[in-house]
């Protein structure tokens, strides 16, 4: 090999030594400056020594080697960030989940609350009723008034006049079904009250519990009707 050979490969390796201890020294924090210095200088005179046509290609050398190094650090660095982000948006995630879960929880529980509120009211008001020996369908409207929430009313009345046309004592000829809401069979009343035979209002108390119980509410109640000319 040489002279220019082995100056060659001396200025090379000497020069990515130099690339990557700098690199290093930075990303650790630490200052190097008299080390770099000597090896600058060492490095120039052993550039020195070789013919300017094959400088260039000793310092191509020496730039691709930084290059690749500076990428290596800039790469892990871009994949801490992206962890962390990552990291940060999960737990973002998390905190919406928890608290769609809680609003959900929160809502659900106010239903439960008011559909036992709205059974209170209707055993109340149920009893509060005078038994008469007839009722008109006024009357007998007026109560379930007392007794049905006032947004749910019109629903209500609207199973109603389909079922019974308000006749607490109708009765279907083929099946036995029987009373405001056509129960069958028509013994499903007592769970209201043993006057539902009777007492209008325990005929109410009953079809308001069914609807909430099977449906939700009267209007669900209502549209299951519709869908189906029965509930």
């Amino acid at each position: 090999m040489s002279r220019i050979s082995v100056r060659g490969f001396a200025v090379a390796s000497a020069t990515a030594v130099t690339a990557v201890g700098s690199v290093v020294g930075v990303a650790s924090g630490s200052v190097a400056q008299n080390n770099d210095a000597e090896t600058t200088a060492a490095d120039a005179t052993l550039l020195a020594d070789i013919p300017a046509g094959q400088q260039a290609q000793v310092q191509t050398a020496s730039l691709t080697q930084q290059a690749e190094t500076q990428a290596i650090a800039a790469d892990a660095s871009a994949k801490k960030d992206a962890e962390e982000s990552a990291r940060k948006e999960a737990a973002k995630t998390a905190v919406a989940k928890k608290e769609a879960a809680e609003k959900a929880a929160k809502e659900a529980k106010e239903r439960a609350e008011a559909k036992a509120a709205a059974a209170r009211d209707a055993t109340r008001d149920a009893s509060s009723f005078a038994v008469q020996s007839s009722y008109s369908v006024a009357q007998i409207q007026a109560m379930a008034r007392q007794m049905v929430p006032s947004s749910q009313f019109q629903c209500f009345s609207n199973i109603v006049n389909h079922e019974s046309s308000w006749n607490m004592h109708a009765t279907n000829a083929s099946s036995g079904a029987y009373g405001l809401f056509q129960a069958l069979p028509a013994s499903k009343y007592s769970s209201a009250g043993s006057d539902w035979q009777t007492n209008p209002a325990t005929q109410i108390k009953w079809g308001l519990s069914y609807m909430d119980g099977r449906y939700g509410s009267p209007c669900d109640a209502w549209s299951f009707w519709q869908a189906n000319s029965w509930y």
